[in-house]
């Protein structure tokens, strides 16, 4: 009887074991992040006007010129807008158009295509799932065996190096980087960099750079930032042939290398010889040479950085022009070369006079 009792109790026990234990179909996943767009208000308060541009409004920065195309650290690249994770470094590759490049997204469903027929030809956009955010276009000369080629705007990304994916909740991308297999290697002959004869070129900026030097670079870049048409302005150093100028090596004038600032401009909305007459050739003084005000030096030339044949040609043309006019009771001496390396000046020197509003500035409109 006994014996009886205790095969029921296990009996009863083991029905009820299986009975509480979930079914494959009652298990729930894991619930994904949400990424939220937000409003179009605080859009305009937290990105800058390029990333707003680029991510809005479908604006294609300038080539060479962004942030991340020549970025080789490890981490992952993340939507500016929502921080939706969408490429990976371990699939970025140097496609030779001033673009950041990648094979493949992080994850197929964060990055959508649509069909584009805009500048007089039919592409393929790509847009993140969550914000809706322009990031590219997608093309299929890539390297093999995908052949994928994802065209994408660095304004359109934030970068999470790997040291603090877990820090910033994207702990579950690291095995990316335990992979054995190599990168993409390099593929330079594509639509953009060799369109067929005749084809305009797959990835052509709607935005230009300016590179212009007048002085220290804290009071160019206050005015330059308000200009309507700007939208964005960094300071640094070109010119010069030191490599990887710093302030503290370039600022006694050996290096060769100008103060200057870099101007991403929309040319529908001021034009590149508006830019030069009616706000650089006013912000500062360039009759005097290697000298504004008090800033002597080579450093503190006035120089035109040209990034275009048609930028040189108008620049030369505008100069001549200011020089007549007469404006000037002295012949300028404003030098017009070809752009090279351009450095980011460190952290402080950027938006200088924003976050130190009485500092140290020389340069009015005259």
């Amino acid at each position: 009887m006994r014996n009886l009792k205790t095969l029921l109790s296990l009996s009863l026990a083991l029905l009820i074991g299986v009975s509480c234990k979930p079914t494959e179909s009652d298990a729930k996943p894991p619930t994904e992040k949400r990424w939220t767009k937000p409003s179009d208000e605080q859009l305009r308060a937290r990105l800058s006007k390029l990333q707003y541009q680029v991510t809005q409004n479908a604006a294609t920065e300038p080539p060479f010129r962004n942030a991340y195309y020549n970025k080789k650290d490890p981490g992952i690249y993340v939507d500016i807008v929502t921080g939706e994770p969408l490429f990976a470094s371990v699939d970025k590759f140097d496609s030779g158009t001033g673009w950041p490049s990648f094979v493949k997204p992080i994850e197929p469903g964060h990055v959508v295509e649509k069909r584009d027929a805009s500048h007089g030809m039919v592409r393929t956009e790509v847009l993140s799932k969550a914000g809706d955010s322009h990031l590219g276009h997608l093309f299929d000369d890539g390297p093999p065996p995908s052949r994928m080629r994802y065209c994408i705007n660095s304004a359109s990304l934030r970068f999470v190096p790997l040291s603090k994916l877990e820090a910033e909740g994207y702990g579950q991308y690291r095995s990316r980087f335990a992979q054995t297999a190599g990168k993409p290697a390099a593929t330079t002959a594509n639509e953009c960099t060799q369109p067929k004869d005749g084809a305009t070129a797959g990835c052509k900026s709607n935005l230009e750079t300016a590179i212009l030097a007048g002085g220290c670079f804290w009071g160019m870049e206050e005015i330059l930032r308000k200009v309507p048409g700007v939208l964005d302005t960094e300071v640094g150093y070109t010119g010069g042939t030191t490599k990887s100028p710093t302030y503290n090596s370039m600022k006694g004038g050996h290096s060769g290398h100008a103060e200057a600032v870099k101007i991403v401009f929309d040319p529908t909305k001021i034009s590149y010889a508006d830019l030069l007459e009616k706000w650089f050739y006013r912000m500062h003084d360039p009759t005097t040479k290697d000298r504004q005000g008090n800033d002597v030096g080579s450093q503190y030339r006035s120089a035109i950085f040209t990034t275009s044949k048609d930028q040189a040609r108008v620049a030369r043309d505008i100069t001549r022009k200011v020089d007549k006019s007469g404006k000037w009771k002295a012949p300028i001496v404003t030098q017009i070369v070809t752009a090279g390396t351009f450095t980011n000046a460190e952290d402080y020197h950027q938006d200088y006079l924003q976050t130190n509003p009485g500092g140290y500035t020389c340069h009015y409109l005259r």
